[in-house]
């Protein structure tokens, strides 16, 4: 028998194990890069929500819904490991599949959000109520 290590059949061992290819499985910096990422891009819309420091009710929609487009791509890039460098584009194809499906879920749930608001009990007075707990 020779210095390489071989298997029963003779064949020789390559001790990879299938974790080079182009695939980066991320270093402790890089998931703790992200976790700061996805506490600060939670925290920011919680905050303007909760305290009302932004008068427009629009901008303050178009800030959360920033927030939550860009803490997706946070995820898919730092946790889910996720570019255009692997597995000849397939990962491309997938985040632009994530963006179109995140676009939609999004548009979607403004849009039943929008209605349910302007169609449950439109004939309740708001103002009113606002009193009633004093």
């Amino acid at each position: 028998m020779s210095d390489h290590s071989h298997d029963i059949h003779g064949h020789a061992h390559d001790h990879d194990h299938g974790h080079g290819g182009g695939h980066d499985h991320g270093s402790y910096a890089s998931y703790l890069r992200g976790f700061i990422l996805s506490v600060v891009l939670t925290a920011i819309p919680f905050a303007l929500v909760m305290s009302g420091a932004i008068e427009s009710r629009a901008v303050t929609i178009t800030i959360v819904l920033l927030c939550a487009f860009v803490q997706v791509l946070v995820h898919m890039v730092y946790f889910l490991h996720m570019n255009t460098r692997s597995d000849e584009g397939w990962n491309f194809i997938a985040t632009i599949f994530t963006i179109v499906v995140v676009v939609i879920m999004l548009a979607g749930s403004l849009w039943v959000m929008y209605n349910m608001n302007t169609n449950m009990m439109p004939q309740m007075n708001h103002e009113a109520l606002s009193g009633f707990g004093s």
